[in-house]
């Protein structure tokens, strides 16, 4: 199998919120046009967010789907499986998988058997082993029957997991979002990077690789993973994004915290609140 690929945007290491709402206002209209090319061309097209709690998933799908056109896009994030459903793995998500004409935004995938379910011992050692002995026929089958397919991680390092859930746990807007799942998964940190690792290593492939984006500033992450996306899929009256001319010198600082708007930032200051930003 090939290896993953780390994909880290070198100019976006130092952001300014105005060139990054200017950055932002350009992928998006480069991905309304690659969802036009997919509707004309009935093209599918599948993209999985997979991640530790809190690595920025759903925040970087709205980024994504914020000025799609509803018709043709889909965002998919599934419950806790029935019985059948945990017998029929694969059949639970072929339901979801995109139609022609269609994008399709994963919030979690198919790997859930391979990171969450095993680590909290919601499945069995054979239903696991099951998986990872089928996923990457299942996958060659989708691509060779149209489907391009795209498989995100967002790789976020402890502390600022840790920084991010006692963030969301004090939070009188976000504190729903912590469920039990994620409070186990605290104490597991170590057992869910064993199987993160044995899935790079065994589910990526030439057809179907998993993409890393290192997710500890949320808002460089958005901007990565989309510029992945328009950087490797073609679609008609591309234009060549030319990397954003930024550096620390550009001013003051702002964001937006749970609605509240932090102004005049030194850059030190914005770095540090960057990360817990809206």
């Amino acid at each position: 199998y090939m290896s993953v690929f780390e994909y880290n945007f070198e100019q976006y290491k130092s952001l300014s919120p105005d060139l990054y709402r200017k950055e932002k206002y350009n992928l998006q209209v480069e991905l309304l046009k690659l969802q036009e090319d997919v509707i004309k061309k009935k093209r599918k097209i599948a993209i999985c967010f997979e991640g530790r709690d809190t690595a920025g998933k759903s925040s970087t799908i709205n980024f994504f789907s914020e000025h799609l056109i509803p018709s043709n896009f889909n965002y998919v994030h599934l419950g806790i499986p029935t019985k059948k459903e945990r017998k029929n793995w694969f059949e639970r998500y072929e339901t979801y998988l995109p139609n022609k004409g269609q994008i399709v935004l994963f919030d979690r995938s198919w790997y859930t058997r391979a990171l969450t379910e095993p680590t909290l011992g919601y499945c069995s050692k054979k239903q696991y082993e099951e998986f990872m002995t089928k996923v990457n026929k299942w996958e060659k089958s989708l691509v060779k029957k149209g489907t391009e397919l795209v498989k995100f991680y967002f790789s976020i390092d402890k502390d600022q997991q840790k920084r991010r859930i006692n963030a969301r746990k004090n939070s009188k807007l976000k504190y729903w979002k912590l469920s039990e799942s994620d409070k186990l998964m605290v104490n597991k940190w170590d057992v869910f990077t064993l199987y993160k690792n044995q899935m790079f290593d065994l589910t990526s492939t030439d057809y179907a690789p998993w993409v890393v984006i290192n997710a500890n500033n949320k808002m460089i992450a958005r901007l990565s993973a989309l510029r992945y996306i328009l950087n490797n899929l073609t679609y008609d009256e591309k234009l060549s994004l030319k990397p954003p001319k930024w550096g620390e010198d550009l001013g003051n600082y702002s964001l937006h915290i749970e609605g509240v708007l932090f102004e005049n930032l030194t850059y030190e200051q914005f770095k540090i609140l960057a990360p817990f930003s809206d």
